[in-house]
C-alpha cells in the first residue's frame, strides 16, 4: 500500500496546501494500492495514517522564503521538530521523529511548498500556491500512475 497524507490547515490560507492536494487527488481515480488521507492538523493522532503501508508521501506547506509556491523535497530525516508556522505546533518533522522511533516506518517522501501567506481564518490558497497544487497533483500522478484527466 501506498499512502499520501497532506497535513495543514484550510482555513489558514497556505498552511492548506497539504489538505488541498488531497482534496484534488482524490478526484482522480487512484490505483488500487493507494490511499488519500488529508490529515489536517491531527498530530500525533496521524500516526495511524502511516500504517500498513510500504510508502508514504507526506505532502505540507513549508516556511515562506522568498519564492512562495516553490516545491521542495525535504529528507524526512532533516525535518525540524518544531515550526514556525502558526498552528504547526511541534510540526511534521516531530510527526516523523516518532514514526522513525517505532522502528517501523515505510518508505517516506515529503513534498513541501513554500508559503506565501499565511492568514487565520481565510480559506484560500494564494495563487502561487493555487499553482503548486496543481503541479503537486501532476508529480504525483507520475509517481502513483495515475491515468489520464
Amino acid at each position: 500500500m501506498r499512502h499520501v497524507i497532506g497535513f495543514g490547515n484550510d482555513l489558514h490560507g497556505d498552511d492548506g496546501f497539504g489538505v488541498a492536494v488531497c482534496q484534488r487527488l482524490a478526484e482522480l481515480p487512484l490505483p488500487a494500492d493507494v490511499r488519500v488521507f488529508a490529515a489536517g492538523t491531527r498530530g500525533l493522532d496521524a500516526l495511524a495514517l502511516f500504517e500498513d503501508c510500504d510508502e508514504a508521501i507526506v505532502v505540507d506547506a513549508g516556511e515562506p522564503a522568498g519564492q512562495p509556491g516553490r516545491l521542495g523535497f525535504p529528507v524526512p530525516e532533516t525535518l525540524v521538530e518544531d515550526s514556525s508556522l502558526p498552528g504547526h505546533g511541534a510540526g511534521v518533522g516531530y510527526l516523523l521523529r516518532a514514526l522513525a522511533s517505532l522502528g517501523q516506518a515505510p518508505k517516506l517522501r515529503v513534498i513541501t511548498a513554500e508559503a506565501a501567506a499565511l492568514t487565520p481564518f481565510h480559506p484560500e490558497l494564494s495563487p502561487e500556491m493555487q499553482g503548486a497544487v496543481e503541479e503537486t497533483v501532476l508529480l504525483l500522478r507520475d509517481w502513483l500512475g495515475v491515468d489520464g484527466v
